[in-house]
């Protein structure tokens, strides 16, 4: 329930608003909390999300906004209160429940709580060379909904989430791979659920760790100690010496599994091409008939 003060100064006629208070006290159009935030009372609030104090207030109850900043009897609220009702705004127009958005802001939480974005997209890791070449990309919750034509469910969320795809900062998503988020919306433009495509990805996650495994053998045993015995010599091996080897061993690594992955999706393939040939009863062609191999001879 609304507190009195709130309740008051939404109905006070005489000017007595939060809105009506705003340019009073030195606050001008809101309140400096003295870090640099800006602050805002309940009508004022209310008025630049372009909500009404009452819907603010069943908003509040339904735990869809944080606690404001309490200075006695008064309600402040800040940027990310702001923001959070903008990206309400923004999912109720685009179709989503009040509960269901309750569950993805819950699940936007538990990712912010559980993992630091740092951490999600691999950025604490000392590693001076880095095999991926990908750019992250921030977004709203509007703009990621939209990428997936509204699929972002609590549960795809909570997966994207767990697989390390996305990471949560302050009232964005921060996706770890641009290439990956135009590749995984254009599948599902395509018709594949969003589930299925996270599904998958999870599954690649797991065959291309132990791809990784295999090469980080070679690097293990073959590469490193040869390395080490040349580094001794002079004096030690230190982090230059393992970026050049990293550098040099990253195209060729992504070389070797790009051309495997490529033969093994033409086997794949043409498989699944002959299989679906012989159930509809069409001539099925020769396996692995050479492009270029001649035609029967005459008579």
């Amino acid at each position: 329930m609304a507190d009195d003060s709130e309740r008051a100064a939404s109905t006070d006629p005489g000017g007595g608003s939060d809105a009506g208070h705003a340019g009073h006290a030195g606050h001008g159009t809101g309140n400096d909390a003295g870090n640099g935030k800006r602050e805002f009372r309940t009508a004022e609030l209310a008025e630049l999300a372009g909500i009404t104090t009452r819907t603010l207030r069943f908003y509040r109850e339904r735990k869809l906004l944080p606690p404001p900043r309490r200075d006695g009897r008064i309600a402040w609220y800040d940027e990310h209160h702001l923001a959070r009702l903008r990206t309400i705004s923004g999912l109720l127009a685009r179709g989503h429940t009040l509960g269901g958005i309750a569950d993805l802001l819950g699940a936007f939480e538990s990712g912010r709580d559980s993992h630091g974005t740092a951490e999600l997209l691999g950025l604490e890791s000392s590693m001076i060379t880095l095999f991926a070449e990908e750019t992250p990309i921030r977004l709203t919750p509007e703009e990621l909904a939209d990428y997936y034509q509204g699929e972002v469910t609590v549960e795809n969320l909570a997966a994207s989430l767990d697989i390390g795809y996305i990471a949560v900062d302050g009232d964005e998503f921060i996706h770890i791979s641009r290439r990956l988020l135009d590749a995984s919306s254009a599948l599902v433009k395509k018709g594949i659920p969003l589930a299925a495509v996270l599904a998958a990805g999870r599954g690649l996650r797991t065959q291309t760790e132990a791809i990784a495994e295999v090469f980080a053998d070679l690097f293990r045993t073959h590469l490193l100690p040869a390395e080490a015995a040349a580094a001794t010599a002079d004096g030690g091996l230190d982090a230059d010496c393992l970026n050049d080897l990293l550098t040099q061993l990253r195209p060729l690594a992504k070389q070797v599994v790009e051309a495997e992955l490529g033969l093994a999706l033409d086997r794949r393939v043409r498989a699944e091409v002959e299989q679906w040939i012989g159930q509809t009863g069409h001539p099925t062609p020769e396996p692995d008939a050479p492009a270029n191999r001649p035609g029967p001879g005459p008579g």
